[in-house]
């Protein structure tokens, strides 16, 4: 079994050492960058009257400064990836001690219309999103919160073992997170592909033809004119010709490259990505089909994306006015580079959104490998078609601490429905969430927060945190009575798991206790199976008449005038309740 913490101490250190020979590096390359620049200018300044010396010095003084300028950037890049592991490493030796509140919290993917998600801290402060996401793309992080709403039963097995494997392979994801994390770009990924599949071309056909002729044309009159058989009239007529063909399609070519100047960097920073998935071979079925959509046979995406942003810096020369002027004047530069561009988006434009997707994908599902590999000691649900929706041995909440947090079994069959009943803060709503939250982890092929699980896969609705709505002038009463409808609507389609704590709170107890008995009778007849907490110890007699009602309760006692509780779920009805001993011991009432 692994060691979480310390195999992120372990490359904290290798990573330090890492950091420490780079830096090193670095600041010999400055200095040799430096040495060079002044050599060079000494040499020019000391040459300056031998024409042969200055140009042989120029001509090979300058290309050399240029290789160590970009190996110099290599070596920064390097770096920026060694501090990117540097700090993964240490968040998560934080996360394992419960330090995760700085962490982004999802607030934005709350969704209080949603099956589950507003019940269960899935998103916000102290969030199970909170806790496991270590997405470095916005795309990743979006594609992960969908998967956690998604509700999705299908596969789970396979969803498993790609969690699995992921997993076991903690130095390339995060590798994968520090390139990601290094994405700066101006534009995001949905926004390149919108472009991409929305675009219009507008350079002619035979504009390569055109332009290769252009060019040959431009050669033979600079030959005629300088052997004298042509005036340089003839020179500036064709240079005037070609800004002119140019000119015709300028405010194209210039809107051309406004939309590529954004693009850019995005596609430039996501070859790296795809190149990381080319260079790893995969097992699991999923994992394995996802990098077949961007490992082409012959050119790699990865190589085609550079291809592409190699064309777009072309483009990008012609903000240099001798390249832009003389280029389009005697070579028809930009449409020919503008061809080029839209050669390759008629290509490409409809592989572009899979090759996203797939980044994004192992964006997101890196998040749960990580998570799998943090908790070892949880266990993968064994999925199987059975009487019980769920068996699980000591149970726990996966975001309390391993100290404080009370594990129970739980073990619940189809059509059966628990009531749950317990004094203030005796852990039922905590019970409901952690049931709650396994289902949710198991759907997606997570594993849970138990010694060991069997699940027969089943979506999930719930009704918890009912909240009024000022927007649509609506009490918290029917805001609730909307809910329970959207529950009865939603589990006549199919089945689902149903979890409710302390339902029409917003009635009087009398006509609470009735209207409860009679929605648990008709989820009952709906053949519907959960939870539901509740104070109230008269809807208990609902087990009295059906057979698949059960009563749990989680007890308090009051020993040497404090209270206890020992967080146990346990069969039964609890008949001690806390209330107005708190009371009285606050000093509220006497």
């Amino acid at each position: 079994m692994n060691d979480p913490q310390a195999f992120y101490k372990k490359q904290l250190v290798e990573h330090g050492k890492s950091l420490t020979a780079l830096k090193t590096k670095l600041n010999a390359s400055s200095v040799l960058r430096l040495l060079l620049f002044l050599g060079i200018i000494s040499a020019v300044y000391l040459s300056w009257s031998q024409t042969n010396v200055l140009l042989g010095i120029l001509v090979f003084g300058i290309p050399l400064f240029v290789l160590l300028v970009v190996r110099h950037q290599k070596l920064k890049y390097q770096r920026d990836v060694i501090q990117n592991l540097q700090l993964q490493n240490k968040t998560e030796l934080d996360v394992l001690n419960h330090e995760y509140y700085g962490l982004p919290d999802g607030k934005g993917y709350q969704d209080a219309t949603h099956a589950f998600s507003q019940d269960i801290d899935l998103f916000g402060r102290g969030s199970f999103f909170q806790y496991c996401n270590r997405t470095a793309l916005k795309s990743g992080s979006d594609l992960l919160a969908a998967t956690m709403l998604s509700n999705d039963i299908n596969n789970i097995v396979q969803k498993q073992e790609a969690i699995q494997e992921l997993s076991k392979i903690p130095e390339w994801r995060q590798h994968f997170t520090a390139v990601g994390s290094l994405v700066r770009t101006e534009v995001d990924s949905d926004t390149v592909v919108r472009w991409l599949g929305g675009y219009r071309p507008f350079v002619p056909l035979a504009m390569h033809g055109m332009s290769i002729g252009f060019s040959l044309l431009s050669l033979l009159v600079w030959a005629s004119y300088f052997l004298g058989y042509v005036s340089g009239y003839a020179v500036f007529g064709v240079f005037l010709l070609g800004l002119a063909i140019t000119g015709a399609f300028l405010p194209k070519i210039n809107q051309l490259s406004a939309q590529t100047t954004k693009a850019q960097s995005t596609l430039r920073q996501y070859a790296k990505l795809l190149q990381l998935l080319e260079q790893h071979e995969f097992a699991s079925e999923v994992l394995k089909s996802r990098r077949n959509a961007v490992a082409t046979e012959g050119n790699s995406s990865s190589s085609i994306l550079k291809k592409f942003s190699r064309v777009l810096d072309a483009l990008d020369q012609r903000n240099n006015l001798i390249i832009g002027i003389l280029g389009n004047g005697f070579l028809l530069r930009d449409l020919f580079v503008s061809k080029s561009i839209e050669d390759w988006i008629s290509s490409y434009k409809e592989q572009i959104p899979k090759w996203f997707a797939t980044i994004a994908f192992f964006d997101a599902y890196n998040s749960l490998g990580n998570y799998a590999f943090n908790h070892p000691n949880h266990s993968f649900p064994k999925i199987e078609e059975s009487n019980y929706v769920l068996r699980s041995k000591a149970a726990a909440h996966p975001l309390l601490k391993v100290d404080i947090a009370v594990a129970n079994p739980i073990s619940i069959a189809k059509e059966e429905f628990f009531i749950i009943t317990g004094a203030n803060m005796a852990g039922k709503s905590t019970f409901l969430r952690t049931v709650g939250l396994q289902l949710v982890m198991a759907n997606m092929g997570l594993p849970v927060c138990a010694e060991q699980a069997s699940y027969s896969p089943i979506k999930l609705i719930t009704s918890m945190r009912t909240t009024d709505s000022l927007t649509n002038d609506e009490s918290y009463f029917f805001s609730e009575l909307k809910r329970l409808k959207y529950i009865i609507d939603t589990i006549a389609e199919e089945p689902y798991f149903i979890i409710l704590d302390e339902i029409l709170k917003g009635t009087n107890s009398t006509d609470k206790a009735a209207g409860s008995k009679k929605f648990i009778e008709r989820l009952v007849g709906l053949r519907a199976t959960g939870l539901i907490a509740t104070h109230d110890l008269s809807l208990c007699e609902v087990a009295d008449s059906l057979k698949t009602v059960k009563n749990y309760y989680f007890d308090a006692q009051i020993v040497n005038d404090e209270l206890f509780f020992d967080y146990t779920f346990k069969e039964g009805v609890c008949e001690n309740m806390n209330a107005s001993f708190l009371l009285h011991k606050m000093g509220i009432v006497d």
